[in-house]
């Protein structure tokens, strides 16, 4: 066992024993259901989608979640193959049905903050400031309830970074493709 493993192990310990509680584990398992299959992600970016005014928000978070799902899913979980905590050790008890795929890097955490980033560059602060702190507690409850390590969880955050960031690097060449009218770039104030 690595020294970061058994360091990450610890802290999910320590989340075990000391945070985990019965009212909490019902919190955290309604947080982690937001984050499965991206759904709630999938939803709000295609509600940006089809809104007029904030096409061009829905259309970069399509984006940033196409960039993380192609790189977390599809390429670094089977390239990284890493093994489930509980997997790895008994001490470690899940508290929501055991994920079959690979752990590193999670993929809740990724979808999370591949729409939450953007919405918070893009859209008013009275919609982005809640969208990240929801992206934080989606994240945080993939360790609450054993599921992830914590590079895991920054992985995906990091992914989901480098992702948003592109998006936005790369908005006038996207823009002209999906969008009639580009944007000024700037971020909305209503």
């Amino acid at each position: 066992m690595t020294a970061v493993t058994q360091m990450e192990l610890g802290i999910l310990l320590w989340i075990q024993n000391h945070l985990r509680t019965e009212i909490g584990t019902e919190f955290w398992r309604a947080i982690t259901m937001l984050g499965n299959a991206g759904w709630f992600w999938i939803f709000l970016t295609l509600v940006l989608i089809l809104n007029k005014r904030t096409k061009t928000e829905g259309i970069a978070s399509a984006l940033s979640l196409i960039f993380g799902f192609l790189v977390t899913n599809l390429f670094l979980k089977n390239l990284v193959a890493r093994t489930r905590p509980y997997d790895f050790s008994t001490l470690i008890v899940p508290l929501i049905v055991r994920p079959h795929d690979y752990s590193f890097p999670s993929g809740h955490t990724c979808a999370s903050f591949a729409c939450a980033l953007i919405c918070f560059h893009l859209l008013p602060k009275k919609a982005g400031v809640p969208l990240l702190i929801l992206a934080v507690l989606v994240a945080f409850s993939r360790l609450y309830l054993g599921v992830h390590y914590p590079t895991d969880v920054l992985g995906g955050f990091l992914i989901a970074l480098t992702g948003s960031s592109l998006v936005l690097k790369m908005r006038p060449y996207w823009e002209k493709k999906f969008l009639s009218e580009p944007d000024s770039g700037e971020k909305r104030q209503d």
